[in-house]
């Protein structure tokens, strides 16, 4: 992670706004999370503001969000922020941020989901909406999560290895059949569809127990919705993950189904290693981001052979 050096305080974010969009400078701002390229700051009831504050890529990805949620979000099922207003580099603050609308709830990983039967059907609704085809000028990379899953094999194994030495993996033969199985899956042939591309429970928001929207759509981009479809392992509760598969359309095929438990094995321990960086103080580390992960590969090792 790179931290901007310029520190994003309230009286900065009124100053942009002051600047570059004055019908909104006075609204009361507050601290709303820092995530892991953007802070956002609440702005009045409705509205809300991201600055990148780490990693370099923040700067492209608000764009992105900026040119192709406004399109997509009348069409989705589910509250997701989509954006007002861009604010340009400047003297103040030399990268790009964007206004967007305010999306209540709590984040999954602080508040999981616990009506999993509800949860499902609507987790489904909304990926059946987003994974339309996606146009030719629609970005197809990821962030190295567009490609097949084979390529990650490499990635995955340190990743394995890492956390059971730090002894976070009671089983990693268990994980890592899962991986391989997933790994060998036919690969997507289907048309590039629109995916959210980030669905871990951070970028989930809950209340009530179920799902209630999705935030941070960075990543989005063109793929294999395997990618998208791996949300059943790592934020719904045991016993969902059928329910959800039912209710998605359409139906995913068998190597779909596989190739989603290769992505929910990769989520899980890029969760695994933020949640433990985060209960030791470590730079980036998120505690809240470890149960989930765990869930997750509990999950996909109990049904590794249904």
């Amino acid at each position: 992670m790179t931290h901007t050096e310029i520190e994003i305080t309230a009286e900065l974010v009124r100053d942009l706004l002051l600047d570059q969009h004055p019908d909104l400078a006075d609204y009361p701002v507050s601290l709303g999370a820092r995530g892991w390229d953007n802070q956002l700051w609440r702005l009045g009831d409705d509205l809300a503001v991201r600055l990148p504050w780490a990693t370099q890529s923040a700067d492209e990805l608000l764009r992105k969000e900026h040119t192709w949620l406004p399109t997509l979000a009348p069409r989705l099922p589910l509250p997701v922020p989509v954006p007002q207003r861009l604010g340009e580099p400047s003297a103040r603050f030399p990268r790009p941020w964007i206004v967007t609308t305010w999306v209540p709830g709590e984040p999954a990983d602080r508040a999981p989901v616990t009506r999993g039967t509800e949860a499902a059907d609507t987790l489904a609704a909304f990926l059946t909406a987003l994974h339309q085809p996606a146009p030719e000028e629609a970005d197809t990379a990821g962030r190295g999560r567009g490609g097949p899953l084979a390529g990650s094999s490499e990635w995955v194994a340190q990743q394995l290895a890492s956390a059971t030495e730090l002894g976070l993996i009671p089983d990693p033969d268990a994980v890592r059949a899962v991986w391989e199985d997933a790994a060998a899956a036919p690969d997507w042939t289907g048309p590039a569809l629109w995916l959210h591309g980030d669905l871990h429970p951070a970028n989930v928001l809950t209340a009530d127990g179920t799902i209630c929207g999705v935030i941070d759509f960075g990543d989005l981009f063109a793929g294999d919705p395997a990618c998208d479809l791996a949300a059943a392992w790592t934020l719904l509760p045991d016993g969902a993950a059928d329910r959800f598969y039912a209710a998605y359309q359409p139906a995913p095929d068998a190597a779909t189904l596989r190739r989603a438990r290769g992505w929910a094995v990769i989520r899980a321990l890029v969760g695994l290693h933020v949640g433990d960086a985060g209960v030791h103080g470590r730079p980036g580390g998120k505690a809240t981001w470890g149960p989930p992960a765990h869930a997750a590969l509990r999950r996909l090792i109990a049904t590794a052979h249904r």
